[in-house]
This record gives structure tokens, sequence and C-alpha cells, in this order.
């Protein structure tokens, strides 16, 4: 693994993860190439700013889940091939319901050079600490749609709470949001903003 770079779960572990795309539950229906191992990858700047969050996020009785950190551009260039690959239908109805594959990088869900690679972006919601349960957030990881964007319609209001928990714990602990995805947040002190990483994650040495 790069220097200045960790497995978050090793210096922040009171936060759950759960790698969607070292699993095939994932928008590709299959594990991504550069995803060895389902633990989630960061920098430290990262990990000691989710640590802030995870205290803050206790504090209104939730905890962290992670889909996913740092993200090698090998995984990126998968997604690229993924999308001109004939359509198969078995992800579109959860994954991107009313837009084609083809689409998801013009209309800004799946970017070509991605923050994920420069390692200080995570994907991720809360959950509640007495139950275990998700949060209720209207729409899942990766669901690339219009009721995802911050501020979206046709969600409830408890939706809606949860979604301005998530965003007020990040922005008070360094990150900046992405208005498309609710679940996307960078350091806005990014220890390497011009730096796209591919070592492949599960990778030591």
């Amino acid at each position: 693994m790069n220097e200045g770079f960790v497995f978050v779960d090793e210096v922040a572990p009171g936060i759950r993860w759960d790698a969607k795309y070292a699993t095939w539950d994932n928008f590709t229906g299959k594990p991504v190439d550069g995803y060895l191992v389902n633990r989630v990858v960061g920098t430290r700047a990262l990990c000691a700013a989710l640590e802030n969050a995870r205290e803050k996020a206790e504090s209104l009785g939730f905890g962290l889940l992670l889909w996913d950190g740092y993200r090698p551009q090998r995984a990126v260039d998968d997604f690229l091939r993924w999308s001109r690959r004939p359509e198969d239908g078995r992800t579109k109805s959860r994954h991107y319901p009313n837009i084609d594959k083809t689409e998801m990088f013009e209309k800004g869900y799946v970017a070509a050079k991605s923050g994920h690679s420069r390692g200080s972006t995570v994907d991720l919601t809360l959950y509640h600490l007495d139950s275990g349960e998700l949060a209720a957030m209207g729409g899942d990881h990766d669901l690339m749609d219009a009721i995802s964007h911050h501020g979206a319609s046709g969600i409830t209001e408890t939706e809606s709470a949860n979604r301005r928990h998530l965003r007020t714990i990040m922005e008070d602990c360094g990150f900046r949001r992405y208005d498309r995805e609710w679940w996307h947040y960078t350091l806005r002190d990014e220890p390497y903003p011009d730096s796209y990483f591919d070592f492949p994650i599960g990778q030591t040495a």
C-alpha cells in the first residue's frame, strides 16, 4: 500500500464498512478490478476526519457505515468498460432506472477520473446505534437518479432529516458534499489533490 494510506478499520475501528465494489452487490453486478478484499482504504488524513465524524455521529445516536473510500484508477477504467457493454438489465432497476448506463458519466454519477482515486473521498451512510439498522435515506448507495441529489423532492421528512444529519456531521468534520449523491463526501484539505493512485486494495506492500 502507498505511504500515507491505511486500512480504515485499523485506525478507526468503531466504523462499520461494506466495500460494495469488492462484492457482487454493486451497479456492475460483479467485483470490480482493484478490489481484492472487502475492506476500505483511505489517507491518514481521511481516517482522522472520519474518527471525528464517528464521535459526532455517536452523540446523535448514529454510527457510520462506509461503502467506499480510496478507489484504484483501474476500478474506474473497469466502470468505463462495463458502461460500453450491451445492457443486460441485471442492475438497472436498482441503480439506474431512469437513464441508460452510457449516461452515467455525462450526468455526473461516475467520473472517468474519480476523486476517490485521490484517497480522501468516501461513500457512507448512517445507522442507528440502538438497533444496528441503517437510517432511512430515501434511496440506496449508487442510485443514479435525481432522488439521490441533496435537496431532492419525493422523500419523506425522516429521510430528509437523516440526510441533513449526515451532511451536518460530515461538513462539521471538514468534508464537502457532492450535490448529486447524498452519500459522497470529500475531505476539504485532502493531502493529494492532484494525484490519482492505482494500487489495488488488499496489496500490503
